[in-house]
């Protein structure tokens, strides 16, 4: 029988996720060559930022293809593999923060391809006991602006397995500074480096579930130090399993081929690759007839720039390969590395390195200091902004302000005078060069009516380019109080100089002290703003607004 797409009633999209992050261990997983995810072999970070000279680590350049290599990477014969605790108790972790069981006992399988990425022709890996299991993450509901919303019930995404691996090398088509090339280099620097992959089960129906889950799934990484999650660099890498099931409208459902989509690195290229599958497989199966079943898994490719079933500038999946099965991989436990037995004191010595997790923080954000859900939300968006932030807030405590207040005032600081210039250099806030103790200096100075919401701005830019220097708090406190006294930016408390700025206000602005005194509140405003410029910015908007408003109801 054949169908039409006025036969289908309803389309049901289902996606389960795989996901490949990175550790960044500082070293490889079965060797101790050089691990190219750890900040400090970062092949596209400045020089000072590396290893010194020595085997295997970079100098001044950028490092070619194969600089981090050994021969245990590269399997040659009388090279052993040595496992990686760090890599283990760091993939314990994230198991840990996805509410995993953490198995008794753990082994390691060959999975055997041929690729030429690969230089042994097989990937350590671990098929039939992984190392975490049988988790889940309750993933919030989002409102129509893309905020969290608490009100709504959340959805729990079971978490099938995270098993720990070896991550494959990469072929490169040009030269690593850029410009052609008539060959492909393999370059193995990547080979070896601790991978975690993370399985869900098919849980999701959007792709703005999946969205939110791998953004909630990379903070958590970052906050666990269990990998920087560059997503331009590879570190972390998602691949959604996408399928539909079809009612139709004689009863039948059809469910078509998974189709995985592999490889994407960004939020934006998930979304788009979930979303162009459940449009394009209902039409189809309705040209092939394909339906799920075992060797119909294809894995295709996203390519941003060509749709040519949804028009320019869509965005399509390529075909790639039609998927192996388990068994075409002929796993086979490794004969050179042991099982691990993990007890628990092992699991309880990881557990309490788990710090709070970004949703947590969220939460407490809100309760404690009074932040709305987009304000939280912009401070757990990157690990290393909510430890500024945090770092900002501690510093305000030690000179005397409270806990709650404290916050507010850090929170409105960095999301204001802070987002506003990161957004302008293109930069984090905690990249801008203002210290946490400078960010606390201004908020107490602030709180103390010293400087007003103009020149905390104004002086936020200052401490960007010529921080303090100072770790302490109240010598930072006094050394910008004295950079504001030497710029003219303290508050004058002079009762004398403030009448003067309000008489000639309201000489100025007749009509604006009329409106006021007929009750119209919204003309304060021109007369606060006319005192301010007489004021020279050495008033408070606040102070002249009551002064002026005890005047003309006086």
């Amino acid at each position: 029988m054949s169908y039409t797409l006025a036969d289908i009633e309803r389309v049901k999209l289902v996606v389960g996720l795989e996901v490949h992050v990175e550790l960044a261990t500082r070293t490889k997983m079965f060797s101790r060559a050089p691990n190219p995810a750890h900040p400090e072999f970062d092949p596209h970070a400045s020089g000072h930022e590396r290893a010194g000279p020595g085997p295997n680590t970079p100098g001044p350049n950028t490092p070619g293809p194969n600089t981090w290599i050994d021969p245990t990477v590269l399997g040659l014969p009388g090279a052993l593999p040595v496992l990686n605790r760090a890599a283990i108790e760091t993939s314990m972790m994230v198991g840990l923060a996805l509410g995993c069981e953490i198995a008794q006992t753990t082994k390691w399988d060959r999975k055997s391809y041929f690729y030429p990425d690969l230089p042994k022709a097989y990937q350590i890996s671990q098929y039939d006991l992984p190392l975490c299991f049988d988790g889940s993450l309750d993933v919030p509901a989002v409102d129509a602006k893309g905020q969290i919303d608490f009100e709504q019930p959340p959805t729990r995404i079971g978490i099938v397995r995270a098993h720990l691996e070896e991550d494959a090398g990469k072929l490169l088509h040009e030269l690593p500074g850029g410009g052609a090339l008539d060959a492909t280099i393999a370059d193995y620097n990547r080979a070896g480096t601790p991978l975690l992959e993370i399985v869900t089960q098919p849980d999701f129906t959007t792709a703005d579930q999946v969205v939110t889950f791998c953004r909630m799934l990379r903070n958590i990484c970052r906050f666990l130090g269990a990998s920087e999650g560059v997503m331009q660099k590879g570190h972390i890498r998602f691949e959604p399993n996408i399928n539909t099931h079809l009612t139709l409208r004689d009863g039948h459902v059809v469910r078509t081929p998974i189709v995985e989509v592999k490889n994407l690195n960004s939020f934006k290229s998930v979304k788009s690759a979930i979303e162009y599958e459940a449009a394009q497989q209902p039409a189809r199966w309705l040209r092939d007839g394909r339906v799920f079943g075992p060797g119909t898994k294809q894995t295709r490719g996203w390519n941003e720039h060509a749709a040519p079933e949804a028009g320019p500038g869509r965005g399509a999946t390529v075909l790639q390969r039609e998927k192996e099965d388990a068994h075409d991989y002929r796993y086979f436990p490794d004969p050179d590395l042991p099982p691990v037995r993990i007890d628990e004191a092992w699991k309880a010595g990881v557990r309490e390195r788990i710090p709070e997790l970004p949703l947590a923080r969220f939460r407490r954000y809100m309760d404690e200091f009074g932040l709305g859900p987009k304000e939280a939300a912009a401070l757990i968006d990157e690990r290393d902004v909510c430890f500024f932030f945090e770092r900002s807030l501690s510093c305000m405590e030690a000179l005397g302000l409270s806990h709650a207040r404290a916050g507010k005032l850090a929170a409105n600081l960095l999301l204001q005078s802070g987002a506003k210039r990161a957004n302008e250099l293109q930069r984090e806030v905690h990249e801008l060069g203002a210290q946490a103790e400078d960010i606390a200096a201004l908020g107490v100075l602030r709180e103390q009516g010293k400087l007003n919401n103009q020149n905390v701005d104004e002086l936020f830019g200052v401490l960007c380019e010529s921080p303090t220097g100072l770790r302490q708090p109240g010598e930072s406190l006094a050394r910008v109080e004295e950079m504001a006294a030497q710029r003219g930016m303290l508050v004058v408390r002079d009762e004398g100089a403030m009448n003067a700025w309000i008489d000639a206000a309201l000489a100025e602005q007749a009509q604006a002290a009329a409106d006021v005194r007929a009750g119209k509140q919204a003309a304060i405003g021109r007369l606060v703003g006319a005192a301010m410029k007489h004021a020279g910015g050495k008033a408070d908007a606040k102070a002249l607004r009551e002064a002026i408003l005890a005047r003309l109801s006086g």
